[in-house]
């Protein structure tokens, strides 16, 4: 009898309709306005704050746009310069200069690109959330601190425990001044409409609280002609200055070598980790595809590779700016690439707009973007059910106040180590016959030989819980054997393998009770 094979048919794709892709195309066109709206505010606020011409901010938003928007790995988040790298930025631009800031952002994204190509990515999920947030409240409070004195118009003495310390004193010369005043007011009332205007609902969803609130600042400013500081415009073409090999000697130099490679290793690990925790955050706001987070580790490299060959500012994917796109509708990567378009026409068709803002507008923006940056909701419960991983967070915020970013993030990052090798080495000592009456064939005590201790450790003995284990093992009777069990123990480190040999050798010495049949565990 003769077979036939039947070849089985491949289901064929189904072809969008016309209509839903021209949808698509529209929830993407209107997204890519909004991002857009809110990107001009952060973009030339951050580059401010950070020391840096204000072009230099629409440079990196235009790089994440064109380019980062374009490669694979999250398709909804947004990248551009964050508030969370100012400080390091700023005080960087302070050390080195601004032509050396490319320097150390091309060799940041090539870092980067490495980390990608060896698949680390998914490892940064790995990083304590405690860390990240103390990092980020470091961040903010750093960035509050520097603001105030842009709010009034001000100059910032230098780095956090200096503004800081120089609060009171600010305090005081606002306060005799006018002008100082003017700038306040500006200030403060745009802090306020960042804080009211998404109460407002239908206003929120036609335009963003950033983008009106500078808008309106901008215009009270111009008709009452307050003095006020603006932002200073040089021109697109004029900012972008990529770096030389001046700019990399410089780098080398004696004594800055191990300061640029901590500011290499600042720039590369925070940007990553705050674009990969941002894209974990955006995961959960859609439905669509989920990050790839090697390939968006390498999408940042990327961005960051071209702007520090442009001389521009390090860029990170922030969750504003995404959370803004997932919300306008957006679909697919085309509105952020499209966010970047409009970012690159405003730059260079309507440069002169930026000269009419005020200073003050943008340090209440960057004022309000620190204060959310602040853990002020999460802390109470974590307090309550964590008590220390809010110990870490505040560590490590602590630590970035007062020294750096770079030496804040690793002490964090001890600490969570230490916190969690502190609560994984448990060990536990079961002791039988500690009160045993009788001896060993039922006579009365005091008769004869009495049964000898039982000790069995369990549990991870490591050189954390050493001392409580040897307080508890010196604790146990002198004129009595001792049998110490070391079967139940998951882990014995050597440091606890050591200190028990010798105590085992103490107690087995010429006037010892440890009995000579007992397993020895020393070394």
């Amino acid at each position: 009898m003769r077979r036939f094979r039947i070849a089985r048919q491949r289901p064929s794709r189904p072809s969008i309709p016309p209509r839903h892709t021209l949808s698509v195309w529209r929830a993407d066109f209107t997204a890519s306005l909004v991002v857009f709206l809110v990107a001009v505010p952060l973009c030339v606020g951050v580059a401010v704050a950070s020391g840096a011409p204000a072009e230099l901010g629409l440079v990196t938003g235009i790089v994440g746009g064109l380019l980062t928007g374009l490669l694979p790995g999250s398709s909804l988040q947004v990248s551009g310069p964050a508030a969370g790298l100012t400080v390091l930025v700023y005080e960087a631009v302070q050390e080195y200069g601004l032509g050396a800031l490319g320097a150390l952002v091309l060799l940041a994204g090539v870092l980067q690109l490495a980390m990608g190509a060896l698949r680390l990515g998914r490892w940064f999920r790995a990083i304590s959330v405690a860390v990240v947030q103390g990092m980020l409240a470091g961040i903010g409070l750093v960035l509050i601190a520097g603001q105030l004195y842009a709010l009034v118009d001000a100059r910032a003495p230098g780095n956090g425990p200096a503004n800081l310390a120089g609060l009171p004193d600010l305090a005081a010369d606002t306060a005799g001044s006018g002008t100082a005043l003017s700038a306040l007011a500006v200030g403060a009332s745009t802090i306020a409409l960042l804080v009211l205007w998404p109460k407002w609902q239908r206003g929120a969803r036609v335009l963003p609280a950033p983008l009106v609130a500078v808008a309106l600042a901008t215009v009270v400013v111009f008709v009452l002609d307050l003095p006020v500081a603006r932002v200073e415009v040089a021109g697109l073409l004029e900012v972008v200055q990529p770096p030389g090999g001046a700019d990399f000697a410089r780098l080398t130099e004696a004594g800055a070598l191990a300061g640029a490679l901590g500011t290499v290793l600042a720039f590369a690990l925070i940007a990553s980790a705050e674009s990969l925790f941002s894209a974990a955050a955006v995961d959960r706001l859609h439905d669509g595809p989920k990050t790839d987070y090697d390939k968006e580790l390498m999408a940042q490299g990327a961005g960051n590779t071209v702007c520090g060959l442009l001389g521009a500012l390090p860029m990170t994917a922030v969750i504003v700016r995404s959370a803004a796109n997932v919300h306008a509708g957006a679909q697919t990567k085309a509105s952020r690439v499209l966010h970047g378009v409009w970012l690159l026409v405003f730059a260079a068709a309507f440069p002169a707009a930026l000269g009419v803002v005020p200073l003050a507008a943008l340090a209440g923006v960057l004022v309000h973007a620190g204060g959310k940056l602040l853990p002020v909701k999460q802390w109470r419960p974590l307090w309550r059910e964590h008590r220390g991983e809010a110990v870490v967070l505040a560590a490590t915020a602590v630590a970035i106040v007062a020294t750096n970013m770079f030496e804040g993030v690793l002490l964090g990052l001890l600490m969570a180590v230490a916190k969690s090798a502190w609560e994984t080495s448990h060990v536990h000592l079961e002791i039988v016959g500690l009160d045993e009456p009788t001896t060993r064939d039922g006579a009365p005590a005091g008769s004869g030989t009495r049964r000898p201790i039982r000790v069995r450790a369990l549990g991870n003995a490591t050189f954390l819980r050493l001392p409580k284990l040897l307080d508890q093992l010196e604790a146990l009777p002198k004129d009595r054997a001792v049998e110490l069990d070391l079967t139940g123990l998951r882990h014995l480190d050597h440091a606890c393998a050591a200190a028990l040999g010798a105590w085992e050798e103490q107690r087995r010495g010429p006037d010892g009770t440890a009995r000579k049949e007992a397993p020895s565990v020393a070394p």
